[in-house]
């Protein structure tokens, strides 16, 4: 216990010295709560718990273990004093420094007075390795790493490149189905994790794929920024609508890129290493002896991340394509031209029938696939994808700021057959009915808004149809009346199919824009590890002398309770500083009691001229 407490009391001024974001990124790196902590030796505690070390043990790869554990054996020591141990044992590290430096990152080691120390908990803890089954100093210095991994076959590359193009084609098809859709109605996310059932077997059907099949779809999409939480619920964001309309090589380039910008850096090493050999069970033989507490959070990481190589074409069959041979070696710019050469060319015209479908010989231009959508609704969606014109999608498309001559104008324009005749009645038609039924905001300033019509039947059968009970509509005179804003009448009626068009005062058609895209960009990441760190700032007075008294209490509360000796610097009446090495034993009246073992006295010293404290040297 006194070891331990000694360590927490140099670790609790280690912390208390680190910036905000430094103190951040270590709460988020330990993944520790909140609860129970209310200043920074109680942080300190916390980080030298046992279950936590050995959490954090987890986080390292053998090399940076091995130093962690030769320190360990020594003491505190310099960096060149471990630099020898480690070639004693056969392995010498060239990178000791910054593996040192990670533990410090980690807080599973301290640097007192030019030396390194290794908190006692964490010796304790690596002692207990062996019965864990894990190894010891010796063999994490001595163990080979498994047989290097099979050789990409160059004969089979062909093969695999047309694999693995057929994959990443039909993900980032599926991402662009699964934005369209969120774009149409967001998705709810469950409060324990999670998109809400209903929501993914709507996304699933949209995109084509089984139900199990969206969780790693979505994480792909967010991963890239394409969408994310606002207020409970999934959205696209703002970025996602430049990248709907790009090409197919641009598309799969962003997916393919952020995959490899989020890829953790210890996992990017092991995949960079292996860009030219097969992954699968030797990859996964690799990752047990690089990090060796990593355990099922370690192999969980890689498999993720296997995982999407898979989809998006990285790999397929576990062996590396040429565009994920490029992408792990040169970047996102450099894998995009060779993912876009293997993928099927992109058309620009479709043919238009007389039963008012539309039917795209090849993969569509994006650009004109997402203006299509808007007046026309997705019935197949493959390589040859097939879409259908109606009275309600010609409305939606008004709805948004179409008029039947731009409609007629694009779809003539991408048309290898014209404009049939059945589909110029149609718009004809729907052009001399849009706007029958009218929206607008009541003028007496609430909320409220009115749906008026010159087709007294459209009102009645707006007043019973269940499609609309959620609004409340009233009648009141020639209208109906609701509490609701005009923007959700509008859309609401909009999408059960009503000839809807909203009006200002003036009675004036307008055009409303439907907030389609999320307030962020991506989710906010730590919010509850820099809550911490307020807490922990705020548990300090501003007063710096405050804080100081404050400082010197606890510590010497903390040394009197687990009877540690302490280092009490004392300024004396002259103005020299005295270091005395003394066991506390209590405060009261503003004096320090403690044991002077050198001396073998007991001393009594005023609070107000010690300087500092610090653990025993």
């Amino acid at each position: 216990m006194p070891a331990t407490s000694d360590s927490a009391l140099a670790l609790a001024g280690q912390l208390r010295s680190l910036s905000d974001t430094q103190l951040a990124e270590l709460l988020g790196a330990r993944e520790l709560r909140e609860s129970g902590i209310g200043d920074f030796f109680d942080l300190a505690e916390a980080l030298l718990d046992p279950a936590s070390v050995q959490h954090a043990l987890g986080r390292l790869d053998r090399p940076a273990l091995t130093a962690l554990a030769a320190l360990s054996e020594l003491g505190p020591a310099a960096t060149q004093d471990v630099a020898a141990r480690l070639t004693a044992l056969g392995a010498p590290d060239p990178a000791l420094d910054a593996h040192l430096a990670e533990a410090a990152r980690l807080a599973l080691v301290t640097e007192q007075s030019g030396l390194y120390v290794v908190p006692a908990s964490v010796t304790q803890q690596l002692a207990t390795w062996p019965e864990l089954g894990l190894p010891s100093l010796d063999e994490l210095a001595t163990a080979a790493a498994p047989a290097a991994l099979a050789a990409v076959s160059q004969v089979d590359a062909k093969f695999t490149d047309h694999l693995a193009a057929e994959h990443a084609f039909a993900t980032t098809t599926q991402i662009s189905e699964l934005i369209s859709e969120l774009q149409h109605e967001s998705a709810r996310e469950l409060a324990r994790g999670g998109v809400a059932l209903p929501d993914s077997k709507r996304l699933a059907t949209a995109m084509g794929v089984d139900l199990d099949r969206v969780p790693g779809l979505f994480e792909i999409a967010a991963r890239a920024g394409l969408a994310a939480l606002d207020s409970g619920r999934w959205m696209p964001t703002g970025s996602s609508s430049d990248w709907i309309v790009g090409s197919s090589g641009e598309r799969w380039s962003l997916l393919a890129g952020a995959w490899l910008e989020r890829l953790p850096a210890d996992i990017r090493g092991i995949l960079a290493s292996r860009a030219h050999a097969t992954w699968g069970d030797g990859l996964d033989d690799f990752v047990n002896w690089l990090f060796p507490a990593g355990g099922e959070w370690m192999r969980e990481r890689v498999r993720v991340y296997t995982r999407d190589a898979e989809l998006l074409g990285i790999t397929s069959a576990q062996v590396p394509s040429t565009p994920g041979i490029a992408l792990l070696m040169d970047g996102a710019a450099a894998a995009a031209p060779a993912m876009a050469t293997l993928f099927p060319a992109e058309v620009e015209q479709v043919y238009l029938q007389h039963d008012l479908s539309v039917v795209s010989p090849g993969p569509l231009a994006p650009r004109i696939d997402a203006r299509l959508r808007t007046m026309a609704d997705v019935e197949a969606r493959a390589l040859a994808s097939s879409y259908r014109v109606s009275t309600a999608s010609i409305y939606r498309a008004m709805a948004g700021g179409e008029t039947a001559g731009s409609i007629r104008e694009f779809l003539a324009g991408i048309s290898l057959t014209g404009i049939p005749q059945p589909l110029e009645y149609l718009l004809g038609e729907a052009a001399d009915r849009y706007g029958l039924v009218r929206v607008g905001a009541l003028e007496d300033g609430s909320a409220r808004s009115y749906v008026r019509s010159t087709d007294g039947t459209l009102l009645r059968t707006m007043l019973v149809d269940h499609s609309l009970a959620a609004l409340g509509l009233a009648r009141s005179g020639d209208r109906l009346v609701t509490r609701f804003d005009i923007e959700l009448v509008f859309w609401t009626l909009s999408e059960a199919r009503y000839p809807v068009a909203a009006e200002n005062a003036a009675g004036e058609v307008v055009v409303l824009a439907r907030r389609r895209a999320s307030r962020q960009s991506a989710q906010v990441a730590g919010d509850s590890a820099i809550g911490l760190v307020e807490k922990l700032r705020l548990a300090s007075s501003s007063d710096p002398e405050v804080t100081g008294k404050a400082w010197l209490s606890r510590q010497l509360d903390v040394a009197i309770k687990s009877k540690v000796a302490l280092t009490v610097t004392v300024r004396m009446p002259d103005g020299t500083d005295v270091d005395y090495q003394l066991e506390p034993a209590s405060v009261a009246g503003g004096r320090l009691r403690a044991r002077d073992r050198k001396a073998d006295i007991e001393r009594t010293l005023p609070l107000a001229n010690i300087v500092s404290v610090g653990p025993a040297s």
